[in-house]
């Protein structure tokens, strides 16, 4: 057997199979679904389960919720008393970081750049990964 995430208790089946308690600890008993003893309590696998069952075993709330987390980042970013040629080189940068398969993530990226006050206003969306990188990438252009 795995870790313990993956085993069951028998009331955890009941629930998930819509059976009564006794159903599934007579189905235990009979040898029918495997499970081993703890203390005074009986679990089973989840492979188990799945193979007495003969179909995957539908995920909860917190287990969907717990293989699909993501976390997502919006941020905007302000640079004042920026020529027109660095704003250019900033916005072409970010493109490219943009298109890169490497970030893993959705990274959205939009500017505005005011060229009467010198003024690029730069929009993030998307994984905190990829914007984190754009943000690091944005301080190193920077600093040129």
């Amino acid at each position: 057997m795995t870790d313990s995430q993956d085993l069951l208790s028998i009331f955890d089946i009941a629930k998930r199979l819509g059976l009564h308690v006794k159903t599934v600890r007579n189905y235990v008993r009979e040898g029918r679904l495997k499970a081993v003893r703890i203390g005074k309590q009986y679990r089973v696998a989840r492979a188990d389960l799945e193979a007495f069952t003969g179909f995957p075993l539908p995920l909860t709330n917190s287990e969907r919720a717990r293989r699909q987390r993501r976390v997502d980042a919006a941020c905007v970013v302000e640079i004042d008393a920026i020529s027109p040629e660095s704003a250019g080189d900033i916005e072409s940068a970010l493109k490219a970081l943009a298109h890169r398969a490497e970030t893993g993530d959705d990274l959205r990226i939009d500017t505005l750049y005011d060229r009467e006050i010198g003024h690029l206003k730069v929009m993030l969306f998307g994984g905190a990964a990829g914007a984190a990188s754009a943000l690091m990438l944005i301080t190193a252009l920077l600093k040129r």
